[in-house]
């Protein structure tokens, strides 16, 4: 094998800590969704940057690709190991370093998952507040330029990147940024490295902006008579200037397999799911201007809540819709979409995007985060039946290509992987070759991640 010699002097550095066994990589040969299995050559679960650092500079001198693997929740196929090499499982580097209350940030390793941290953060009275819906690791979430539910309002996780330590293609270790709440000095690396994706390097620290827990939290959902009158009414709430903390979208067939899925009883339609944060009283004056605004557009009327056993069952039923979806098929496998437009946008994106699946024969509910434009069509495939996957893909090609002549993107939140390259040349012109120099020049063996994110060659 091409990598023997690596993998020699990995387990001579980490012992038990370079697995080979077959369950071991086909756990991290996986992909959330419809990728087929790729097995790496062997796993490490280093447990330090020191660590980190050796692992590299051995998988470099043997030109032995090297790909970082959080929680195994992405869904472009960010961490398979499509030319062979070590995956690095930074499951054990899982430690809350240092809580700033005063200055309201942390610094962690990056196996540490969100709910970890904000748990670890109960008592303090802060939290981070990004939230993909998936219990993802914050290296993970920083690699992929996370985002989600409460984006809205607390930004993605570029906004919430203070800072990170890396390890560079080389071996080398760098510091990113700084605690300071701004800086004009020189180029913004942090920003270069949050969305990389792990091909221009691995992320062994990270330093995290923290935001107060509101006093009060609100939340409520109501129905509309079609998706056009859901967003025009989202649209009206923004330019209002209420200020949403979460209004997640959820269309009729979405409807339905969550009423399935969780017991709980919703109407066969469209649904806006919104939440509210701040005082007690604006956040009851909030909720009842919503209200008002959905009632204009026909929306049944907005039930809404401060308790938080109803707070935490609402949102529960969003956080599990993909799983909700999938049992919809039974043993069904998903291609996974992710586009996301201009708001003004929005209602036509979405509208061509069913239009298409009912055409298609194949089932595709739709979610997504209305309130910055990004939704998802979860398309539903047989796994036995290549015919289907055929046809999941040229809906997602034409839901990209809708996506880029609307204005917008090809990945709001999942980013490229393998997946999404092929949208890159159109989304990005010459950009995206400047992309791929800025990879040569950082990794010119190519081994971090390779195959993912940036023009190959």
């Amino acid at each position: 094998m091409p990598n023997d010699a690596a993998l020699d002097a990995l387990a001579s550095l980490l012992g038990e800590r370079l697995s080979r066994s077959k369950p071991d990589l086909a756990e991290h040969g996986r992909s959330e969704s419809h990728f087929p299995t790729t097995p790496p050559d062997a796993v490490a679960y280093p447990e330090t940057t020191e660590e980190v650092q050796a692992l590299v500079k051995i998988c470099a001198a043997q030109d032995c690709p090297v790909i970082g693997w959080g929680a195994g929740t992405s869904l472009e196929g960010h961490g398979l190991a499509v030319r062979g090499g070590v995956v690095v499982d930074f499951s054990r580097m899982n430690k809350v370093l240092e809580i700033r209350i005063g200055d309201m940030d942390v610094t962690v390793q990056p196996g540490v998952t969100r709910e970890a941290l904000n748990e670890e953060l109960r008592a303090t009275g802060l939290f981070f507040p990004v939230d993909p819906g998936a219990n993802a690791s914050l290296g993970g979430m920083a690699m992929t330029r996370a985002s989600g539910t409460t984006t809205v309002r607390y930004g993605s996780m570029r906004d919430n990147v203070l800072g990170m330590t890396v390890v560079l293609a080389d071996g080398r270790v760098i510091r990113t940024g700084t605690r300071a709440r701004k800086s004009a000095a020189g180029f913004d690396l942090t920003a270069l490295m949050v969305g990389s994706e792990g091909t221009l390097g691995l992320v062994t620290e990270l330093t995290l902006r923290l935001h107060g827990i509101p006093e009060a939290t609100s939340a409520g959902i109501c129905a509309f008579p079609d998706m056009g009158s859901a967003v025009t009414a989202v649209m009206e709430t923004i330019q209002m200037g209420i200020p949403m903390a979460r209004i997640e979208f959820v269309d009729a067939a979405t409807a339905r397999a969550f009423t399935a899925y969780s017991g709980i009883e919703m109407s066969e339609a469209p649904h806006l799911l919104v939440e509210f944060h701040g005082a007690p009283e604006s956040v009851a004056q909030d909720a009842e201007r919503f209200g008002e605004i959905v009632a204009d557009h026909g929306a049944s009327p907005f039930q809404w809540s401060s308790r938080e056993e109803e707070r935490r069952a609402l949102w529960a039923l969003r956080h599990n819709g993909y799983y909700a979806i999938l049992a919809s098929r039974k043993g069904a496998r998903a291609v996974v979409t992710d586009m996301c437009v201009p708001i003004s946008q929005l209602a036509t994106a979405v509208e061509e995007t069913q239009a298409d699946i009912a055409q298609s024969g194949v089932p595709g509910p739709i979610l997504g985060h209305v309130g910055d434009g990004n939704f998802h069509a979860i398309l539903l495939i047989d796994p036995d039946k290549p015919e289907e996957l055929e046809e999941a893909k040229r809906l997602s090609h034409r839901m990209a290509e809708r996506a880029l002549a609307l204005g917008g993107t090809c990945t709001g939140e999942h980013g490229v992987g393998l997946g999404k390259m092929a949208y890159m040349a159109a989304e990005h012109g010459d950009g995206w070759q400047v992309m791929g120099e800025i990879k040569r020049a950082l990794d010119p063996k190519g081994i971090m991640n390779p195959g993912k994110l940036v023009p190959q060659g």
